[in-house]
């Protein structure tokens, strides 16, 4: 009987947000019904969209500030600010330049590391073959040592071998 009450109240709370947006507000006909004929609406003037930067465009998207005008800035403050300005532009030019020696450096270093990379590559290359040379004397002269360590044993084997002079 609990478990049914408690299911009943689970289902009540989710059906009523879906009853409440489903009523309509007062004086709207039911839908389907046809709409009271009047007169039509006029259509809005068109609005064209305002100039970037104009009031209207900064008010539509929230900007308070209005500048006062010029006859009423303080000499000192336009001075300063002007100052400011100059010393943002010389920091500016300051990182671009730095940014164009960096990106100097970078690609002189990256070009040193490239041929440096390609040096010990040859290298590499070099010691294999040395290697690989060197391996193949070692077993070049195994098999000739081991050829003359038979020749050896076979006339030793005879009785006597003639050693030259």
């Amino acid at each position: 009987m609990i478990r049914m009450l408690t299911c009943l109240a689970a289902l009540a709370l989710v059906a009523a947000p879906a009853s409440a947006q489903q009523t309509r507000p007062a004086g709207t006909p039911p839908v389907g019904a046809p709409l009271p004929q009047s007169e039509p609406m006029p259509a809005p003037p068109p609005t064209a969209a305002p100039a970037p930067g104009s009031e209207e465009w900064l008010r539509l998207r929230g900007e308070t500030y209005h500048s006062a005008p010029e006859s009423a800035q303080d000499p000192a403050e336009v001075a300063a600010t002007a100052r400011l300005n100059e010393g943002i532009v010389a920091n500016n030019e300051a990182a671009e330049a730095a940014d164009a020696a960096d990106q100097i450096r970078f690609e002189t270093e990256s070009q040193r590391w490239r041929d440096e990379t390609a040096r010990a590559e040859t290298a590499r290359v070099e010691w294999e073959a040395n290697v690989a040379a060197a391996n193949a004397a070692q077993a070049q002269w195994d098999r000739q040592r081991a050829d003359y360590e038979a020749q050896l044993a076979a006339c030793r084997a005879r009785g006597g071998c003639r050693t030259p002079r």
